[in-house]
């Protein structure tokens, strides 16, 4: 009995790697595969044999252009997109923005859905979640997952929404409620730790095992890679770089706590402060994009009130960087969002307060780099999130049959 367990764990794990190198790597002969994975051609051979005949891949149709060893030449087998299908929901400051990605990752369908986030009720929203949902799914009976990031703090199981600025509703059971319709597993996930997600996915080179991700908009978030894995806390989804405070019993944040980075570097800080308001005014409820770019334009010009907003919200990311930097050490920075639209103010400013601190002595020259949307690459990580997990729960233990049936019953309860 043990020696059948083991085996089944071996070929689940072996399974597992051959469609990960190939996800990784979009096309791959059996030859590659193996350096990849270091696995034996025998084994290669039987696990491919057994996922196309699974339809899980399917042969690319090109063979390699030196081939290995005398005879056939091996032809390349890639992931087969009709495999599955999952479903990729983001939920923002008014705005639901979902789509539904084939096995490959490719975009099949989307739809995005307007909404007023602070005025709908909890149980509004999560019925809106799910008839988008429902309205992506249709007749398919290959989706196999549901992802849903949202913009704020989710416990670290991905199950609910602990907080978010976006919604006066605590501990939304968005995971339990979905499974309970759909009969899905649903993860629910904080939009930051997608967006590190999605970049290291998208350049692994450029994004490597570590790196923050700092998300610069109306909120101030963070996804954090540390030794090539998405940092989580314990009980949360961890990372609340835009709620460690800059400066005790300062300027009142979203949260309703006073002096964090966010009350000073958010959108709608850096828009009280070059407008001349109180820094404990009631924070605006959206900054658009043009007004943030009015206001850069005003710094570049000279204007003095707005050119110091600007440096205030540099200066304390820079100081939360540093923070950052004397417990992880230094790590290249990505700045993504609206906010980018005015790099070259905020950047020098930044550094100026990340030379001051302990973690950015040695942090003179780290990579600032930028991205200016979010929403697609919290889609991707929400893809990647979705696919992955599919591969290895579902396509790499053979459980295909056995999911596609409870799932029947499940939507015939449903129904």
């Amino acid at each position: 009995m043990v020696g059948g367990i083991r085996h089944y764990e071996m070929r689940k794990r072996n399974r597992a790697l051959v469609i990960s190198a190939v996800r990784k790597a979009g096309q791959c002969s059996r030859t590659q595969i193996a350096r990849l994975t270091d696995l034996s051609q025998s084994t290669i051979s039987a696990i491919a044999s057994d996922l196309l005949d699974e339809k899980i891949m399917r042969q690319a149709g090109q063979g390699e252009a030196t081939p290995a060893r005398r005879g056939r030449p091996q032809v390349a087998i890639e992931l087969n997109p009709e495999a599955a299908s999952a479903v990729c929901v983001y939920l923002s400051f008014n705005n639901l923005s979902a789509a539904l990605v084939d096995y490959c990752g490719r975009v099949i369908e989307r739809q995005d859905t307007r909404l007023s986030t602070l005025d709908v009720g909890q149980r509004e929203l999560m019925d809106l979640a799910a008839s988008t949902i429902r309205s992506l799914i249709g007749n398919r009976d290959n989706v196999l997952r549901v992802v849903l990031a949202v913009q704020g703090i989710t416990d670290s199981d991905g199950h609910e929404l602990l907080w978010s600025p976006i919604t006066p509703h605590n501990h939304v059971p968005f995971g339990p409620a979905l499974e309970e319709i759909f009969g899905l597993p649903v993860i629910v996930q904080n939009d930051c730790n997608m967006i590190a997600a999605a970049l290291r996915w998208h350049d692994p080179q450029r994004y490597g095992d570590n790196f923050a991700a700092i998300l610069l908009s109306d909120g101030i978030g963070m996804g954090l890679m540390l030794n090539g894995r998405l940092f989580t806390g314990t009980h949360s989804s961890g990372g609340e770089f835009g709620h460690m405070i800059h400066e005790p019993n300062g300027a009142l944040c979203r949260c309703g706590r006073q002096g964090c980075i966010e009350a000073y570097a958010g959108t709608y800080a850096i828009w009280r402060k070059a407008h001349g308001r109180s820094p404990m005014e009631e924070p605006v409820a959206d900054t658009e994009p043009e007004h943030m770019g009015a206001l850069a334009r005003c710094a570049r010009s000279g204007d003095e009130r707005a050119l110091e907003a600007f440096n205030e919200a540099g200066q304390a990311i820079g100081f939360g960087i540093g923070s950052l930097f004397a417990l992880v050490d230094p790590a290249p920075i990505v700045i993504v969002g609206q906010g980018t639209t005015a790099m070259d103010i905020l950047e020098p400013a930044i550094r100026r307060a990340l030379a001051r601190t302990a973690g950015g002595q040695d942090a003179v020259d780290i990579p600032i780099e930028t991205e200016r949307e979010e929403i697609p690459l919290v889609q991707h990580g929400c893809a990647m999130t979705a696919l992955t997990g599919i591969d290895n729960d579902i396509f790499g233990p053979a459980q295909r049959a056995e999911t596609n049936a409870a799932r029947s019953v499940t939507r015939k309860s449903v129904a």
